[in-house]
């Protein structure tokens, strides 16, 4: 349970840092848009860190393999 909390506290420490970074005159959808931008980010982040990613000349092999 601690952990979950803790990754709760975590993620609205993020939230705020975001939020807080807006200007005031921010719509409510430019600041949903960093918060998504922000979520895909750290997404893309655990993918590097856990090894789900390939290199930038493996990425062109496959789009190459896909027009074949």
């Amino acid at each position: 349970m601690t952990t979950q909390v803790n990754e709760t506290s975590k993620a609205k420490a993020l939230l705020h840092k975001v939020i807080d970074a807006q200007p005031d005159d921010a719509s409510y959808e430019e600041i949903m848009r960093e918060l998504a931008f922000e979520r895909m980010v750290e997404r893309g982040l655990a993918d590097v860190r856990d090894g789900r990613s390939v290199s930038h000349q493996e990425a062109l092999q496959r789009i190459r393999s896909w027009r074949s």
